[in-house]
């Protein structure tokens, strides 16, 4: 197995550089360290992507709600590190709309904010379509389920958002710094570092088996998200920066328009709200609760808020309920501070990232952030690694972005070659190339392969989404998948899209863990539903792996 490989390296071998933390901050540094050529050791003491990263509103935005703040500097920056992403990234970056509706009364007047999405979109190099001033008429003609009671308008503007999900986006990443040979193993916890010797050694431990490891480098990347400043206390370090953090939360639920859209509002306290496509479902939410720790739950009182607002500014056949709700996300954003913060105006705080090199222990930390500002943490990181003395040997390698043009016009020539898309699964948002060619890149032709090797390959394995027998298999050979949640609600968004009693019922599912676990397919089907909260397997009465391929059919089987 890869993770367990990785892992021997890990006690085995010294580094240049060990990457604590695998959310996006960690990823991006581990890959533009690693194709610089740097040897780089990256760990988690979760999944990758497990914790903030996983959270996220899946939209790459170039920080708008900054404007008001007049933050044009860091506006600028967002700009363009989003339009760098949507250029760097064609099939996981795209341009979306977002329709706002403006009630009478708010504290910005409509045509004040249709001034600042014409701002915007100067601040970001007319890179994006130009924004457009919405009537009433018009409204009510393109989006009939949008609430115009004490509405006097709207306005249209673009920002980018992620085909997929912010979990698959981070490991791709991942996946690159092990291409350009880093070792990267989840579930390995750090448990403090010391210098020794003039090089870090840090005690580690696989959070699975319980082995203890020892890893040395030469630099110390502390990416650990929400728990940077708890890492730091680990090895004594002392920053200006440290975390306050705001709690965002998003219900899902099947889809409310079939437009695709993200419906903007300002819920009834002021704050942003929005309604975001997600394929077959709707994810609609808000964020900027304010929360004393990293660790958050969504309550009562966010489902009430959520539900109530979204019912008042939708016209809908009947009002949401918590019935409605198929799955829910709660994400705790690290906003960075200096000193002891005391004073700040939290709901005004940006999330620009800060970077604290201690040159003298050769270690580095990484504070705030968010996903459009990525390449940007990358590329500063090597700067700053560089500057403790670490040799990166391809200094102009490009460490980010899809393959190449050449590789993508293979894939699709192979594809119909293969008549790929006829295989699209019934009621597929996207034809299947694309989705394939977008999720895996270069490794889609080893899928093709499989496709051509055995039809079945092709076959849906989840009602109700769109992942084929032939990615699970890729999953358990490529992936690191550790335990079920690992696929189904980071390498896929199955969890998002379906409740989980219908998950336990699938007739895949038992089959997508054998092909992940082998004999501990029945171990990991319990340990899941245990830790969801979903009751034992037993009491879903899924159906044995025999009666996998009869629940979802290729078309014309």
């Amino acid at each position: 197995m890869l993770r367990a490989t990785n892992i021997d390296s890990l006690s085995r071998d010294t580094f240049d550089v060990l990457v604590l933390g695998a959310g996006i901050n960690g990823a991006v540094a581990a890959a533009a360290l690693a194709a610089r050529g740097a040897k780089v050791a990256l760990i988690d003491r979760g999944d990758f992507a497990g914790f903030t990263s996983q959270e996220s509103s899946n939209l790459a935005w170039g920080g708008i709600k900054y404007m008001e703040s007049f933050e044009f500097p860091l506006v600028r920056k967002l700009c363009t590190s989003r339009n760098l992403l949507l250029r760097s990234y064609p099939s996981s970056v795209q341009e979306i709309r977002f329709y706002a509706a403006h009630e009478r009364g708010f504290r910005h007047g409509l045509f004040k904010l249709f001034l600042g999405t014409w701002l915007y979109w100067i601040i970001g190099s007319f890179f994006t379509r130009i924004p457009r001033l919405l009537s009433r008429r018009t409204i009510a003609r393109e989006e009939p389920i949008v609430n115009l009671d004490g509405c006097d308008g709207g306005f249209e503007y673009s920002d980018a958002y992620l085909v997929d999900n912010d979990a698959r986006f981070v490991w791709g990443f991942v996946r690159a710094a092990l291409d350009h040979g880093a070792r990267a193993a989840n579930y390995v916890e750090s448990l403090g570092a010391r210098r020794e010797g003039g090089a870090w050694v840090t005690r580690a431990r696989d959070v699975l088996s319980g082995r203890d490891i020892s890893i040395r480098s030469r630099v110390l990347v502390n990416a650990c998200g929400p728990f940077v400043d708890a890492h730091n206390e680990l090895t004594g370090q002392r920053t200006r920066h440290r975390h306050i953090f705001s709690k965002g939360i998003h219900l899902i639920v099947d889809r409310l328009t079939a437009s695709r859209r993200v419906l903007t509002f300002f819920a009834d306290d002021g704050r942003l709200f929005f309604v975001i496509p997600m394929g077959s479902r709707t994810c609609i939410g808000t964020t900027d609760t304010r929360v004393e720790g990293p660790r958050a739950a969504v309550t009562p009182e966010d489902r009430r808020f959520v539900l109530s607002n979204i019912n008042k500014r939708l016209n809908l056949p009947r009002p949401l309920t918590e019935a409605d709700v198929i799955a829910e996300r709660c994400g705790v954003r690290p906003l960075a501070v200096e000193g002891g913060g005391e004073g700040e105006d939290w709901l005004q705080l940006s999330r620009k990232h800060a970077l604290e090199v201690d040159g003298a222990q050769a270690h580095v930390s990484i504070f705030g952030g968010k996903l459009t500002d990525c390449i940007n943490v990358g590329d500063e990181v090597c700067a700053a690694v560089r500057g403790l003395g670490v040799a990166l040997p391809r200094p102009a390698q490009r460490w980010y972005g899809e393959p190449g043009e050449a590789l993508r016009k293979e894939f699709f020539h192979r594809a119909r070659a293969l008549d790929l898309d006829a295989l699209t699964p019934p009621r597929a948002s996207e034809a299947l190339s694309t989705r394939l060619w977008r999720r895996y890149g270069a490794q889609a032709l080893g899928l093709l392969e499989d496709i051509q090797r055995d039809p079945r390959m092709a076959d849906p394995l989840f009602e109700g989404a769109d992942d084929l027998r032939c990615e699970v298999a890729h999953a358990a050979k490529h992936e690191m998948i550790a335990k079920l949640d690992d696929f189904l609600r980071r390498r896929t968004k199955i969890s998002l899209l379906l409740r989980r009693e219908a998950l336990a019922r699938s007739p895949g599912l038992r089959e997508a863990c054998e092909l992940l676990f082998g004999d501990e397919a029945d171990r990991r089907l319990e340990e899941y539903f245990h830790e969801h909260g979903a009751g034992r397997l037993a009491e879903g009465k899924a159906p044995a792996a025999g009666a996998a391929g009869q629940a979802a059919p290729r078309p014309g089987a």
